[in-house]
């Protein structure tokens, strides 16, 4: 049987749209190719980032800044000794960016200037320390980026 060339072309063309059909039934099955928001409510929080960008401000122009260090079973946020722990107020929020499940918020409940978080409940991966507090009525904000 001899095929002449617009037989051809019809065939290259279905070829073609049978392979791209492929390749996106292919895209949108896969589990790993997943993504999410980062935030669920992006308009919401929107609204609230320039409070966010002077927080974060605010925290930074600080004279003795407070420190979030990784220590082998903990995670340690070290407040300024100015700073009355009884007047501090806040929440440490855990951010996972690649599994949205993983996200917590813990409160911060102060003996002292130090806040201590076990490393036993953080899964080993890239982990964001988002740390929002109020002192003396002033807003801070502070982001920190870790690895376990």
């Amino acid at each position: 049987m001899k095929l002449n060339w617009g037989t051809s072309i019809v065939i290259a063309f279905v070829l073609f749209i049978g392979f791209i059909m492929f390749m996106v039934v292919q895209m949108l099955s896969k589990k790993e190719l997943e993504y999410d928001l980062v935030v669920e409510s992006y308009y919401q929080k929107e609204l609230t980032f320039q409070g966010d960008l002077d927080s974060a401000q605010k925290a930074a122009d600080l004279t003795n800044q407070v420190d979030i260090t990784l220590e082998a079973d903990r995670l340690l946020v070290q407040f300024p000794s100015e700073f009355d722990f009884s007047k501090i107020k806040g929440e440490l929020y855990m951010y996972r960016p690649s599994d949205k499940t993983l996200d917590f918020t813990v409160p911060l409940q102060m003996d002292s200037n130090d806040f201590v978080l076990p490393t036993a409940v953080l899964k080993p991966g890239r982990w964001e320390v988002n740390l929002r507090f109020t002192h003396d009525d002033e807003d801070y904000f502070i982001q920190h980026k870790i690895s376990i």
